[in-house]
């Protein structure tokens, strides 16, 4: 153990670089977006530790401060999430609830296919009125791996 604390503080530029590197292996394992400034305010102490050789007094309170203000600045930048966001950014379909397109063809039975963003989807009308081939549409839902939709207002 005695190794250790030793190698520390001969070394202090690789432990605050491990412990910006253990902070972005958390970030990355969950995504929130959050810790990223804490693992970028890592960073900079080690750098500042290299280049001014500072005390680890001196270091774990230049963090502390780095990590709050960049924090707070984050939140009052970061851009909030939408209403009806999806939770998973790789959910595509799940996105385009809201969504405007068009009818590819005459919707039959309830059923028939979209071309919404770039792409022709499946798709179930909402109600039973009637959609002609062209017509405007809007997303209001998803039902497994198909649209649900009503025509645009």
């Amino acid at each position: 153990m005695e190794g250790l604390i030793q190698l520390a503080v001969v070394n202090p530029f690789w432990v605050w670089a491990a412990i910006g590197a253990l902070v972005l292996a958390a970030e990355v394992a969950t995504g929130s977006g959050w810790l990223l400034w804490p693992a970028a305010s890592a960073a900079a102490t080690a750098v500042a530790v290299a280049l001014f050789g500072l005390p680890w007094v001196g270091a774990v309170g230049l963090y502390a401060g780095l990590t709050i203000v960049t924090t707070l600045l984050a939140q009052r930048f970061w851009p909030a999430r939408q209403a009806g966001e999806a939770d998973d950014i790789n959910d595509n379909v799940a996105r385009l609830v809201g969504h405007h397109g068009k009818a590819i063809a005459n919707f039959h039975d309830r059923a028939g296919r979209v071309f919404i963003d770039g792409k022709e989807w499946a798709a179930d009308l909402d109600d039973d009125t009637p959609l002609a081939r062209g017509a405007a549409v809007e997303v209001t839902g998803v039902s497994g791996a198909r649209l649900r939709v009503r025509p645009a207002r």
